[in-house]
């Protein structure tokens, strides 16, 4: 029995050492990283718990700061989404992109967004949310020389939220299920290959329900109001509800991190989470200053990546498009030539601090925000940033910055709208004047109180006419008051 025992016990083994091995997945094969890619709408540098906010929550990005790298100098391509967007995600300055860098105009296909080689290179795209735009995309066959697509890739689901849920918990949010979208492609989609996928948010940027905040349980004694706006309730209130929706972007944020540690995926994911540009308020959106062109940047892949490290070096939205290829291993071969230069060497330091020296500046600007002044003329800027000081190029200084203070009346276009947009009793008229500036509760305020002394000063930084250069020191001013 004991010969017969070990003599099956041998050809078991014998055989076994001969059985085919499992059958490798495309995905085992494949272990370059994913990349999810989340970016706001309208959310300025200083407004996430690390950067110090007193009244904004991020736990969602701070963790991937706390996980990974922190960027302290990271500027938006523009002060406008649409151009910004368009230099994202071809690592050109949108003054390069023709009409497809410019606010609500049309996309040529000529205009290869990295997304395309990333596709090409065996990635699977995803999108949820705000991609490139607002962009015109193509219709019909007229549209001949246009991109069918979004250039931030397909949505493959519109899954919203029920309509008694409760969610979202403002008016001013949409009821996107940005996370049940992501879900959604993860389980469907993506199957075995390497995945991007575009979390674009449609908050911050306006319209917000007024007074969430205080179904949120925010306090307005925690704002801390820029110095280019005036500190009242009214102004509080209005950057509180600015917060809410920013605290929104980041929570669908912490769903999507905390999916992909639960099905395993969260190490091999690479998450960059930044915003387009800055805040919709007056002097910030729209203007290349602080409050509008730089704006929040994370990265986190502790496999290759040294977690916990600030880093001083200069980036710009130019820079992601070839820093995202590198990182892909995807050798571009549509795309025009790239005018930005990859950072991966910075992520892969183990340094902090400023570790690449030979980034002096980034480049930031503007043409045409929306259709504010005779003929849709814009209003062109070029703005350098280095770590301590911005140089700003106002190239048509006779224009209004914020747009024009009167607007031809939409009944009758030989007629204009009273000065400033302000009727016979003094109460803003909305869509009326200064539309470089969202129309808001800051805005209206501003505008109706002009007359104040105490208000005058604030509606002249945002409205009034500014001077061919502008220089300041961004380190002791960050909110660009004092032009040296």
């Amino acid at each position: 029995m004991k010969l017969a025992s070990s003599l099956a016990m041998f050809l078991t083994l014998y055989a076994c050492s001969f059985a085919p091995a499992p059958k490798e997945t495309a995905r085992q094969k494949d272990k370059r990283p994913n990349i999810l890619f989340a970016i706001s709408d309208d959310q300025s540098f200083f407004h996430t718990s690390f950067a110090g906010s007193s009244f904004v929550n991020t736990p969602g990005f701070d963790r991937i700061v706390e996980e990974g790298v922190y960027f302290t100098h990271c500027y938006a391509g523009s002060p406008g989404c649409a151009p910004s967007r368009s230099a994202l995600i071809t690592g050109r300055h949108h003054w390069q992109n023709e009409q497809s860098g410019q606010h609500a105009s049309s996309w040529l296909k000529k205009y290869v967004p990295f997304i395309d080689e990333l596709e090409g290179n065996g990635y699977r795209l995803g999108r949820t949310g705000k991609g490139v735009e607002p962009f015109q995309y193509a219709r019909n066959s007229i549209d001949s020389l246009w991109r069918k697509t979004n250039a931030a890739g397909i949505a493959h689901s519109e899954i919203r939220y029920p309509e008694n849920s409760g969610l979202p918990t403002t008016d001013g949010i949409t009821d996107l299920d940005y996370f049940a979208n992501f879900e959604f492609f993860l389980k469907n989609i993506r199957k075995d290959e390497p995945f991007f996928f575009w979390y674009g948010g449609y908050e911050p940027h306006r319209k917000f329900e007024k007074g969430s905040w205080k179904k949120m349980g925010k306090k307005l004694s925690d704002v801390k109001v820029p110095e280019f706006l005036p500190d009242t309730e009214e102004i509080r209130g209005d950057l509180l509800d600015y917060a809410v929706e920013i605290e929104w972007f980041d929570q669908q944020l912490v769903k999507m991190l905390n999916y992909l540690e639960s099905i395993g995926e969260l190490e091999n994911t690479i998450i960059i989470v930044t915003s387009d540009n800055g805040m919709a308020f007056p002097r910030a959106k729209a203007n290349s200053y602080e409050y509008g062109a730089h704006v929040p940047l994370a990265v986190r892949y502790p496999e290759k990546f040294a977690p916990g490290r600030k880093l001083d070096d200069l980036v710009g939205f130019i820079d992601f498009a070839p820093t995202i290829l590198e990182l892909t291993a995807t050798v571009p071969k549509k795309m025009l030539p790239i005018s930005g230069k990859s950072f991966v060497d910075i992520l892969e330091s183990k340094k902090e601090g400023l570790v690449n020296a030979s980034r002096e500046y980034s480049f930031t600007g503007r043409e045409r925000h929306s259709s504010s002044r005779y003929k849709n003329w814009g209003y062109p800027q070029r703005a350098i940033f280095s770590e301590e000081y911005a140089l700003i190029w106002n190239m048509k200084p006779d224009r209004w910055p914020a747009g024009a203070p009167q607007k031809y009346d939409t009944q009758n276009s030989t007629s204009l709208l009273p000065q400033y947009g302000l009727d016979k009793n003094g109460h803003y008229i909305p869509d009326a004047a200064f539309m470089d500036i969202d129309d808001c509760p800051t805005k209206t305020y501003i505008i109706e109180n002009y007359k104040n002394d105490s208000i005058a000063p604030y509606f002249d930084l945002a409205h009034a006419k500014r001077r061919e250069f502008e220089l300041y020191n961004i380190t002791e001013d960050p909110s660009c008051l004092k032009n040296l």
